[in-house]
């Protein structure tokens, strides 16, 4: 079984959990991007898009770089991997119990149908 760091993968979903930093995510994947366009872009302030791009910038999705007084995020070196890998799991985990449920729902039927035959032949 394949083992994940949980405080990795749960910093990762905390900061995915949130619409605005997905949209900053976006934004940066189009172009790197100063916190002060960002908040623009986002009708936020200053200090609202710092927070967002601090818990990005933790998860490890942003990195930023201060030259003067401007601060520029960009995307960072961090993907997906071990998350994709934790929803994988559990995506097989779930698609063997709808299978599961599929057959007993298949058997329900067919007992129903046979059940039904019976009834009409002693009638």
């Amino acid at each position: 079984m394949v083992q994940y760091s949980s405080f990795r993968v749960d910093t990762a979903f905390a900061a995915l959990s949130d619409p605005t930093r997905r949209g900053v995510l976006e934004q940066l994947g189009r172009a790197d991007a100063s916190i002060t366009d960002l908040a623009g872009k986002f009708h936020m302030t200053l200090t609202g898009m710092k927070k967002h791009v601090g818990v990005l910038q933790e998860a490890g999705f942003v990195t930023t770089q201060k030259v003067g007084r401007v601060r520029t995020c960009k995307l960072g070196p961090r993907g997906l991997e071990e998350e994709a890998a934790w929803i994988s799991r559990y995506r097989q985990l779930w698609a063997a119990r709808f299978d599961a449920l599929d057959t007993v729902i298949e058997e329900l039927k067919r007992k129903e149908k046979s059940d039904g035959r019976r009834k009409t032949r002693r009638a």
